[in-house]
């Protein structure tokens, strides 16, 4: 008994006292937004009526109950366990990855990127995420500085571009890039020499040539060229370019304090609770609320970024910039979309986009950057 409570006690003097304060703001602020949603009727409120498919918010909070669980647990357990157990880990993400090509998956739109088991449906990508991170830093911690060798770096890269092209076999173009940039954060944090840094920028205009031409679908081609097109996006407002164009209007549509939530000034446009969740939230909360959020999402990465400088383990610190990547992108791309900055992409707002699977495994990675600095002899932080 005293040794589980001086384990406990050494636990709460190393672990991180803000990640999770930053954590649990972002999951009250997702599900005061989801309720509203519930009380406007754009989701179903579900009450009672726990893990059915139509009852997104009792989903929602049952999801960060669970994510807040499981971050914790994860925390407790040295995250260099997770890197040993890794051949446990990657089979599971990978055959439930698979199972997408099987009479489970569900085709959303262009893509199929989710399994239905009758009673509960889950996202594959996001798990894989969380063991993509764990694994593709494993591998390169123990290469170590043998970075730089041609065998080497060709099996990271291996190892690192091989979800993407998984994930884009099911037509899931948005998580194939969030894999992408993932690696490309880690690989860039691993001592790589400047000159396959040097190559792999100069390569660049070579690639993006080749995925427009042979990659690229006409559809997605054209989500690109609307941005820049006044007149395509007035021939295509209720068409290609409805998502944005009315994504815009809601947006917008708050001003500075937002229409609060009566629904009798609402605009609309599709995927609102997910995809275009930051929409709502300029539409109800206003530019004030937006910011709060953009502010509480950086807040977020920049300690990522602090936890990651205070690692004590190249293990440690490829975990905390794989998750930051991970985070970052999102975010960017997101909120990008909502702005008509960047082509439609469907992939979630971190903590606050409707999804079960997405809220509990961002949790889940909290839990293993709060891993990276509770298991540590020292003491390193930026802001404490």
């Amino acid at each position: 008994m005293k040794t589980v409570l001086n384990y406990i006690l050494d636990y709460l003097k190393h672990v991180d006292k803000i990640l999770p304060i930053i954590c649990l703001a972002l999951t009250a602020f997702d599900l005061f937004i989801m309720y509203s949603m519930t009380q406007t009727g754009y989701i179903s409120d579900g009450v009672f009526k726990p893990f059915i498919k139509e009852s997104y918010f009792t989903t929602q909070v049952a999801a960060a109950v669970i994510g807040i669980v499981a971050g914790f647990v994860i925390s407790l357990i040295d995250y260099r366990f997770f890197s040993k157990i890794w051949f446990i880990l990657a089979p599971i993400s990978l055959i439930l990855q698979l199972l997408l090509f099987t009479p489970l998956g569900i085709q959303r739109d262009d893509d199929v990127a989710w399994l239905d088991f009758g009673f509960i449906t889950i996202q594959p990508s996001e798990i894989l995420k969380f063991v993509f991170i764990i694994t593709l830093a494993t591998h390169i911690s123990k290469v170590g500085e043998n970075i730089n060798s041609p065998k080497h770096l060709i099996l990271v890269c291996i190892h690192g571009l091989a979800p993407t092209a998984l994930i884009l076999l099911q037509k899931d173009a948005g998580s194939a890039l969030v894999f992408l940039f993932i690696f490309i954060c880690m690989l860039f944090m691993s001592g790589i020499s400047w000159k396959y840094l040097a190559a792999g920028v100069v390569s660049i205009p070579l690639v993006v040539v080749f995925a427009w031409n042979f990659l690229m679908e006409d559809h997605h081609k054209t989500r690109f060229l609307i941005l820049f097109d006044k007149d395509m996006q007035e021939a295509e407002k209720l068409d290609k370019f409805y998502q944005q164009y009315n994504g815009t209007i809601v947006l917008g549509s708050g001003q500075l304090s937002g229409l609060g939530f009566d629904q009798e000034y609402y605009h609309y446009t599709s995927e609102l609770s997910n995809d275009f969740i930051f929409a709502y939230i300029g539409m109800t909360l206003g530019f004030i609320g937006c910011m709060a959020l953009v502010i509480m999402l950086a807040l977020l990465c920049l300690k990522l970024l602090s936890n990651a400088s205070g690692a004590q383990t190249n293990l440690g610190k490829l975990m905390c910039i794989g998750i930051f990547a991970m985070i970052f992108f999102h975010c960017v791309v997101n909120i990008g979309v909502v702005l008509c900055v960047i082509p439609v992409i469907g992939i979630p707002l971190p903590f606050i986009s409707r999804g079960g699977t997405s809220v509990i495994m961002v949790n889940a990675c909290m839990g293993l950057v709060m891993s990276v600095s509770a298991h540590r002899e020292k003491e390193k932080h930026m802001f404490y």
